[in-house]
């Protein structure tokens, strides 16, 4: 490409008339979408892929079309989320003065088009933000803020209205600086397409828990910080039985989190030392005082924290699949995914054979399609190395191993990912 450099930031989005600039067709009865967040242009560009081959070709705003523009969103797209119905993507822009309109951080929603295209719904949002997440019934979005942890009530149109925010400021020696979110399940995966015989929660008279719990990394004092939700509201609280926000240590420098979508366990990626924590969801009381409460807390699984084998480092952002049975963690500075069995009674981690496969240079996000089937990874250092990519697997669900497929060539500095 010929465009040489990237632009930080936003603000104003500009015309969304810059944004459908298309190229292949899409279906949604026969194929997936990917969306991906260019920091190049300023720019998210959408992608079909097959369902039975995995053959992926741009939507919107493909490269040929956008690699020698710039702030076509006039900021600086970063991590995204897409709603479980598929309907609404969710994007931080970060600020910056590079972008001639990019003076405010903030959340766009972006409503996704049947044809794959994005719209946008009202103006940004949430102020500076590092990372989002949403709950599986597609109710809240929460935000990473830094020192604070905000709540966004999501509308039928995709709006997103405050519904209140956190922090843990003053309960430990230093500023927290939360990184990464994530909540506990009040809905199970659905038994659609693999889902019966792959979920291990999706079974008759297994129902979905009444109470929800939020998880915030501190990358600052190395702690997971734990919040009660309202499931009416999203409004945030100290769980039942505390005074205070509970925390429970993580291994140093705490970089992503993952809460299995079963509501057993939480699963907090270390990037210093290249373990990865796990604990116990206590959903109930469990005997010998482990779990004195039923109220969200976190126990340490047995083994854990777990190291990566073979040669992943920085280990940064996590997926639990969608039927709970497997991790996977990108590592940042190797340039690696590593993959993990989920022991369904204790939590415990067993690497795969092989740990790991390779990524692009740079690897920023991860998403996993609903049907467990296909993989995604943001390769933001990519460029300068036959242009900037995104990794695809096919995932085989019963094992969870990866199959490498073609990258998805990108504008520059592909960051946020996302797929329905």
């Amino acid at each position: 490409m010929a465009k040489r450099f990237w632009l930080l930031g936003v603000a104003g989005l500009i015309s969304v008339a810059l944004l459908v600039a298309c190229g292949s067709k899409y279906n949604s009865s026969s194929q997936g979408l990917v969306l991906v967040g260019s920091q190049g242009s300023s720019v998210i560009q959408t992608y079909s892929f097959n369902l039975n081959t995995g053959h992926a070709a741009a939507v919107s705003n493909s490269t040929n079309d956008t690699g020698n523009q710039t702030c076509l969103l006039n900021g600086s797209p970063a991590d995204m989320v897409v709603n479980p119905a598929g309907t609404f993507a969710f994007v931080v822009f970060n600020s910056s003065t590079q972008c001639p309109n990019a003076t405010n951080p903030g959340i766009a929603v972006f409503q996704i088009k049947s044809d794959g295209t994005l719209a946008q719904v009202g103006e940004l949002v949430g102020g500076a933000v590092v990372s989002l997440a949403m709950d599986a019934a597609g109710k809240f979005l929460f935000a990473a803020q830094g020192s604070v942890v905000g709540v966004f009530a999501i509308a039928a149109d995709g709006k997103l209205t405050p519904a209140g925010e956190a922090s843990p400021i003053g309960l430990m020696p230093q500023t927290p600086n939360i990184v990464a979110v994530a909540a506990t399940p009040t809905v199970f995966p659905g038994t659609g397409i693999n889902g019966t015989q792959n979920s291990v929660c999706s079974v008759p008279g297994n129902n979905p828990p009444t109470s929800q719990y939020l998880y915030a990394v501190d990358a600052t004092n190395y702690v997971v910080w734990e919040y009660a939700v309202d499931t009416s509201t999203g409004a945030l609280a100290n769980p039942p039985g505390t005074t205070t926000p509970p925390s429970f240590s993580t291994e140093a420098v705490p970089a992503g989190i993952a809460v299995d979508p079963c509501d057993r366990f939480v699963y907090v990626s270390g990037s210093l030392h290249n373990k990865l924590n796990a604990y116990t969801i206590c959903t109930s009381v469990i005997a010998g005082g482990a779990c004195p409460e039923a109220n969200g807390a976190l126990v340490d699984v047995s083994g854990s924290p777990f190291a990566v084998s073979g040669s992943a480092n920085g280990l940064g952002p996590l997926v639990v699949d969608p039927f709970g049975n497997h991790v996977y963690v990108v590592g940042t500075f190797s340039n690696t995914v590593s993959a993990f069995k989920i022991s369904p009674v204790s939590g415990s981690l067993t690497a795969l054979n092989p740990a790991t496969v390779a990524t692009g240079t740079g690897p920023k996000s991860i998403a996993i399609r609903q049907d467990n089937n296909w993989m995604f990874v943001t390769n933001y250092g990519s460029v300068g190395q036959g242009g900037s990519t995104v990794s695809q697997y096919s995932i085989t669900p019963a094992t969870g191993a990866l199959s490498v497929l073609p990258t998805l060539q990108t504008d520059n500095y592909p960051f946020g990912v996302a797929v329905k």
